[in-house]
């Protein structure tokens, strides 16, 4: 019996050491796999920034691709689209040369017209205000001379208006509105010198495009007749021309009649200028006469 206790004693001395043995060898491993596992980490933790930046680069190359390609065919069709200059030019060819020549000229004439009556009434526009004003301070102080001579020295219709009241200052009052009256009118002829052309070629343009109009349609008439069918072809050659110079002359007569406006505008402030003027002017002879 003391046999068996002393066997089994030993038997569980051995189990208990075998078994802190093991736990020893578990807690050591442990010990060693958990720097290791540190030591991992970061590594794995570098390779996923890496593939991070790896596929940001690839998705911004994907994205400036297309936006290379959007402005290469930006590029490509702003070289194929045609200017304003070879856009007109064309359709002034397909409009048929030969009608878009008359329209063109009417253009050009009627534009020459308008610069030039342009031209004349700005340099004839003045202060009138000022410039009768001392004029006035000349009369009243009795000199005369002086105050021709600043007519004559002063351009536009006002001074001229002013100058021939003062060559008849010494006749009465009614001679003397008379010469201003008589002397308004003819600087009213002179402002719309050449304004009856601008009227024509604005009433030109657009009848000469008219004019297109019927002959594209005959041409068009005749192509039919010729080929003996109503083809979509055939028609639109005719129509086209028959609608290029009717556009082309509504554009131009549009084009002269804004020029015309600005110029009627600018003579109806000269004549107004001159009314008022040729009023002052009366007052302040009247004036001078009483002085006297």
């Amino acid at each position: 019996m003391k046999t068996f206790f002393k066997r089994l004693t030993i038997l569980l001395f051995i189990v208990t050491s075998c078994t802190l043995a093991q736990a020893q060898k578990v807690a050591g491993a442990k010990h060693s796999t958990q720097p290791k596992t540190e030591n991992v980490a970061p590594s794995a933790a570098d390779s996923a920034a890496t593939d991070d930046e790896e596929l940001d680069s690839a998705a911004a190359e994907q994205m400036s691709e297309p936006a290379a390609f959007a402005t290469d065919s930006t590029q490509v069709e702003q070289a194929d689209a045609p200017s304003i200059h070879k856009a007109l030019k064309t359709k002034f060819i397909e409009g048929n040369a030969g009608f878009m020549s008359f329209v063109a000229l009417a253009l050009v004439l009627g534009l020459a017209f308008c610069i030039e009556r342009i031209i004349y009434l700005s340099l004839s526009e003045i202060n009138a205000k000022k410039f009768m004003a001392d004029l006035d301070l000349k009369v009243m102080s009795g000199d005369i001379e002086g105050a021709k001579s600043q007519c004559r020295e002063t351009r536009g219709p006002v001074a001229s208006i002013c100058y021939q009241g003062l060559e008849r200052i010494d006749e009465t009052i009614d001679n003397i509105e008379r010469s201003i009256v008589s002397y308004g009118s003819v600087q009213s002829a002179n402002l719309e010198k050449g304004c009856s052309w601008i009227t024509l070629f604005i009433a030109m343009a657009p009848s000469l495009g008219f004019l297109g109009t019927v002959v594209g349609m005959v041409m068009a008439f005749d192509q039919i007749q010729t080929a003996g069918d109503i083809s979509p072809t055939i028609v639109a050659a005719g129509m086209k021309v028959a609608l290029i110079t009717t556009i082309f002359g509504i554009i131009v007569a549009l084009i002269l009649q804004l020029f015309y406006n600005y110029i009627l505008s600018k003579i109806d402030h000269l004549t107004s200028q001159m009314e008022e003027s040729s009023i002052t002017l009366l007052d302040t002879i009247m004036k001078y006469k009483l002085k006297k």
